[in-house]
């Protein structure tokens, strides 16, 4: 290979180094994933965009206690000439200007009834708003607490790989020295293959759930994560709030409820007259009256008068409904049904979420004594392997117990990753359940 060529190819590989995107790095705490999360996640933004539009609702709904002003312009050019009397009138090109107002007074609480349920329909849409928040942080913590349990696992059973290399290579060379068995070899590479899948396991783990704490915080697939609340400090719960009254999920059962009592003032509206009173200006021009006038000694000339002017006009109607074949009634009968159902929708939906908030607690409750057991299991697994370390290196003790002492602390190490993380899961879900996650 000439020496130009070597420098193209050379050349060519920087540019190619060069134009190549770093990976992006993300250092990131709890309290950053779920801003993150909360900023970036679609469904809460839809669900501030219609809490957005229930605010416009009620403000339209104000509107309708208001007078109405309305103007009008028409223009016509209407042929032929109509006969009035002998006479012709012409409006070719007659116009109309007006404007007109509506007020109404009285209609039999439709209006205040449409009101309320505005209102009651914004503050749904704000409780519908928390609910996507919680359910958005319920969401990036979970992940963010098995991203690191999956990576905590990743380091430990490198550690453990470790080991058992050192193990290995050890007992290979008590073998060549004739210090070793053939057998104890196998076992350990059996061992080793074992730790091997498992850690490829837990890295394509781990990669996976990166991949997903990504999407939830609005960031490149391929970005890396470095998660800074690793060491995790668990403290006794102690008595736990059995309390869920701000629940969003109970929140808007009591407000289905509330529309149930509005929409049954509504169906009543139907059966009560209405009044209402209107006023207006109309400015008319450009009709003309046009006829043939005598002026004496049997002369006619003609004449032409054009008529332009404005009228007034005020009206105060009363609407009462009479005889519906019972239409009415039975649209009341059908709300005050509606609301019924509502009631028992929210009796039983109480209960259901009460059974979840105990089960939230329970959840904590056993998750912290699983953390103080598996740290006890961890504890006595960490002496076993040093005991049977110092055994097997005296040659005190076989190999299958060194093995064997081994995997348990892996075992034991596994176990409080997975009660530690598992209790921050629950401590979520515990104030989901009662409705204090913000």
């Amino acid at each position: 290979m000439n020496i130009k060529r070597i420098y193209i190819i050379g050349y060519s590989t920087l540019l190619v180094a060069v134009s190549a995107p770093a990976q992006q790095s993300v250092t990131l705490s709890l309290s950053q994933c779920r801003e993150m999360a909360l900023a970036y996640n679609e469904n809460l933004q839809q669900a501030n965009n219609r809490l957005q539009q229930a605010e416009l609702d009620n403000k339209i709904a104000s509107t309708a206690y208001l007078p109405k002003i309305e103007g009008s312009a028409t223009g016509a050019y209407v042929f032929p000439d109509i006969d009035m009397m002998g006479m012709d009138m012409q409006m070719r090109g007659m116009y109309m200007a007006g404007i007109n107002l509506t007020q109404p007074i009285y209609t039999g609480g439709k209006i205040s009834a449409g009101k309320q349920m505005a209102r009651i329909g914004e503050k749904i849409s704000g409780e519908q708003l928390r609910m996507t928040r919680m359910d958005v942080l319920v969401e990036a913590d979970n992940t963010y607490w098995t991203y690191i349990a999956i990576g905590r696992k990743v380091r430990m059973l490198e550690s453990y790989q470790t080991q058992i290399d050192t193990l290995f290579y050890q007992t290979k060379e008590a073998l060549d020295a004739g210090l070793a068995i053939e057998n104890d070899l196998l076992r350990i590479e059996a061992k080793r293959s074992d730790i091997s899948y498992q850690l490829q396991k837990a890295r394509n783990g781990s990669d996976l759930c990166r991949m997903s704490l990504c999407r939830i915080i609005g960031v490149e697939n391929d970005t890396k994560i470095e998660p800074t609340d690793t060491i995790i400090a668990i403290t006794d719960p102690g008595m736990l709030s059995a309390e869920f009254t701000t629940r969003p999920e109970l929140r808007l059962l009591e407000q289905q409820v509330a529309v149930g009592e509005q929409q049954i003032r509504n169906a009543k509206s139907e059966m009560l007259p209405t009044v209402g009173l209107s006023a207006g200006y109309t400015y008319y021009g450009n009709i003309k009256l046009k006829s043939m006038v005598d002026v004496g000694d049997g002369m006619m000339m003609p004449y032409t008068q054009e008529f332009r002017d404005g009228i007034g006009i005020a009206m105060l109607s009363v609407k009462i409904p009479i005889f519906h074949w019972g239409e009415n009634r039975k649209k009341v009968s059908k709300a005050r049904f509606e609301l019924r159902n509502s009631e028992l929708e929210l009796q039983k939906n109480t209960r259901l979420l009460s059974i979840e908030v105990q089960q939230s607690i329970r959840n904590v409750q056993d998750g912290f004594q699983m953390i103080q057991t598996a740290e006890k299991g961890l504890q006595q697994a960490k002496e076993n392997l040093r005991v049977m370390q110092n055994r097997y290196a005296a040659s005190m003790a076989p190999l299958t117990d060194l093995l064997d002492a081994q995997s348990q602390w892996q075992q034991a190490e596994s176990n409080l990753i997975e009660a530690q993380t598992q209790y921050k899961i629950f401590e979520t879900q515990y104030l989901r359940a009662t409705g204090k996650l913000e």
